[in-house]
């Protein structure tokens, strides 16, 4: 099976370009496009490049397109038969069913780079069994995956798992400050910060669900945490994630929607 990926070199077309190759998908079994042109070394491989998607359509049984869902367009992609997984927020199925293929739209997350992303993904109508063990196959060499029942519920999936490490980072920017506030040497802000962030996050690691039995813990210690977690309530941490998410989800949605004449 050959596997063709558009926006090979981008951020996620580039992780699962390497994630194949590295899962055992022989070097030239892809076939590979990108804005800037073939490269000679590909993740320590030499790949198969396309000059344009036409090319590379003619020459793949499945296509994964990464690309800005504004590029979408202007690829012109024409490739019935063939089945055609859609890394793009914004393009709905109907808009994708012009290429002529079996659709499926994928939603993986930056996560991909380290083989650690969730990829819910949503079939269109004429997907075969077999198509989706193939969708399972592939999105596996970037970490995990879960069909949907609803094309609709991808845009909470573009807000929610799909923002990747952005609201981590968020605080630790945040959480950064203060330590630097406090005048805390930068390398001691640095192991602080990554601590809270990324150790404390292992705890929940497999047993997310647990969340809140593990905040009743630290409430009921009545310690130094429980005063900072009372206090980020009663700033409105949790409207603030709300508010984020439904944001995050509407932008999704509108993104869907054709402008108005």
């Amino acid at each position: 099976m050959k596997i063709g990926i558009i926006g090979a070199t981008g951020w996620l077309g580039s992780a699962l370009g390497r994630g194949l190759l590295d899962k055992g998908t022989a070097p030239g079994d892809l076939v590979l496009l990108n804005r800037s042109g073939p490269r000679a070394d590909y993740h320590g491989r030499r790949v198969t490049w396309a000059a344009d998607a036409a090319a590379l359509a003619a020459q793949a049984d499945v296509i994964v397109v990464s690309v800005r869902p504004g590029d979408w367009p202007a690829l012109a992609l024409h490739s019935p038969g063939r089945l055609v997984i859609s890394f793009m927020a914004g393009v709905d199925c109907s808009g994708l069913a012009a290429c002529g293929g079996r659709i499926v739209r994928a939603m993986p997350n930056a996560a991909a780079e380290i083989a650690a992303s969730y990829s819910p993904w949503f079939a269109a109508p004429g997907v075969t069994d077999h198509d989706r063990q193939t969708v399972t196959r592939i999105l596996s060499a970037i970490g995990t995956s879960d069909e949907l029942t609803q094309e609709g519920q991808l845009d909470l999936m573009t807000a929610l798992p799909g923002s990747g490490a952005a609201y981590p980072a968020l605080m630790a920017e945040a959480m950064l400050a203060v330590a630097r506030a406090h005048g805390l040497p930068e390398p001691v802000a640095l192991r602080a910060v990554e601590a809270a962030v990324c150790g404390g996050a292992r705890m929940l690691e497999g047993q997310v669900g647990r969340a809140g039995e593990l905040l009743a813990a630290y409430h009921d210690y009545r310690g130094t945490t429980d005063a900072g977690l009372n206090a980020a309530e009663a700033a409105g941490f949790r409207d603030a994630i709300r508010l984020a998410l439904e944001a995050a989800t509407d932008k999704a949605r509108a993104m869907a929607r054709p402008p108005l004449a």
